[in-house]
């Protein structure tokens, strides 16, 4: 069975987003592994979860197109950025559902594509044993692990 990996972009919506989650669809591929994108934000992790399949190859058109095909929220439970350099915890229990929603899926790592709040939500999800690299901006920062496993 080849590994799953999971792809959801958080905070507002800007152009890139698009591209970015092309590239990592396209890279998943080139591992043989299948990309899944999760829709809404983080909270398509949670019951029920929401999902699409990420097949690279029909992502063709997607460079063009500004946004997100995938959604996205910064306002519900994973509000986690509260203003300039401060963020807020995520209770336990979210942190749980959200494991359980990747084991549900099958995911043994998630991709968070956005700005601070979404990387402020993927550094709690990292230090709560979750798998996750993260993109700001063009920057590749990776918070997790030090380079995508083969």
């Amino acid at each position: 069975m080849s590994k799953r990996i999971g792809v959801v972009t958080g905070g507002g919506d800007c152009p890139g987003l698009n591209a970015v989650i092309r590239a990592v669809a396209k890279a998943s591929a080139k591992r043989g592994w299948e990309c899944v994108g999760i829709l809404g934000g983080f909270e398509g992790l949670l019951e029920p979860q929401r999902t699409m399949s990420l097949d690279y190859q029909k992502l063709s058109g997607l460079l063009t197109r500004g946004g997100t095909i995938l959604g996205t929220a910064n306002r519900g439970k994973f509000s986690a950025k509260v203003g300039h350099g401060e963020s807020c915890a995520l209770p336990k229990e979210l942190l749980d559902a959200v494991k359980a929603g990747m084991d549900a899926l099958g995911l043994f790592a998630l991709v968070c594509i956005g700005g601070d709040g979404t990387l402020s939500i993927a550094q709690q999800t990292f230090e709560y044993g979750i798998p996750v690299w993260s993109w700001k901006s063009w920057d590749v920062m990776r918070a997790g692990l030090p380079s995508m496993p083969e």
